[in-house]
């Protein structure tokens, strides 16, 4: 004669089995990261040329194009996460995304917490003003209102010259570079400081708005930034970029998105 009791719970216990399995599965993919066969990208989505979405919402740019030939000469997929960049180490951390790759600034700050591959680009912090603005230098932005987006490199690099930055009438921070850009092109800001690559890369596209000053906020390197215990993810993508480099095709992606080769 049939258990009834025990066929009625089979079922159950089945799909707790599976769920187990299944939550079992997702952590060790979690922890695993690239070994699981898929490396969770972290970006700024309103990144360009870095990273970006183009006119059918999907995400492109520069770091898009490197982390997806990374991906597939280490055969595993790239999945592209837009996170808040302001918050990128807590993302890191917690473990939502498994590198942060979008035009990261190497900082001795950073080095603290995130494992850094080799630089594989170089980078200054611009100051972009209207086309018809006074300013010229640095000195002229005393008394102005100066733009950055929050927890970027941009913002680091002015707090340096602590001089200048307290003759700001105001450091307005932005959650990204085009808003703050945007503002101002409508007069809300006197200057943007902000990554030479998508500054000139705007600047291009409204040359009759825009102009960048000769002074900038300093010199950095970009790379790819990942957790301190993913030492052997680091060293494959440090490997995987040091090859495409010798090879030629990271600078064929380099003119693919600058017309020129700005691989470091």
């Amino acid at each position: 004669m049939l258990n009834l009791k025990k066929l009625l719970l089979a079922p159950v216990v089945a799909s707790l089995l599976v769920a187990h399995g299944h939550a079992q599965t997702t952590g060790e993919a979690a922890k695993a990261g690239a070994s699981a066969g898929t490396i969770v990208v972290g970006l700024d989505d309103n990144f360009p040329p870095m990273g970006f979405r183009d006119e059918k919402n999907e995400i492109v740019g520069f770091d898009i194009d490197m982390a997806r030939e990374v991906a597939k000469r280490m055969n595993v997929k790239a999945e592209f996460r837009p996170i808040d960049w302001g918050a990128k180490e807590a993302e890191l951390n917690s473990k939502r995304v498994d590198v942060l790759w979008n035009g990261l600034t190497i900082t001795e700050e950073r080095k603290k917490h995130i494992g850094f591959t080799a630089p594989y680009m170089e980078n200054h912090q611009i100051i972009v003003v209207g086309a018809k603005s006074d300013i010229t230098n640095k000195a002229g932005l005393a008394g102005k209102v100066v733009g950055a987006q929050e927890g970027s490199s941009a913002v680091e690099a002015i707090n340096k010259e602590a001089d200048v930055a307290k003759s700001f009438k105001q450091l307005k921070t932005f959650a990204d570079n085009i808003t703050a850009l945007m503002d101002l092109g409508t007069g809300r800001l006197d200057a943007v400081v902000v990554d030479e690559v998508v500054g000139r890369y705007y600047v291009a596209k409204r040359a009759n708005d825009f102009r960048v000053l000769e002074e900038n906020f300093g010199t950095e390197d970009y790379g790819v930034g990942m957790r301190k215990g993913d030492a052997e993810l680091l060293q494959k993508v440090d490997a995987t970029l040091a090859e495409m480099k010798k090879d030629g095709t990271a600078q064929k992606i380099s003119e693919k998105w600058f017309g020129a080769n700005v691989i470091k």
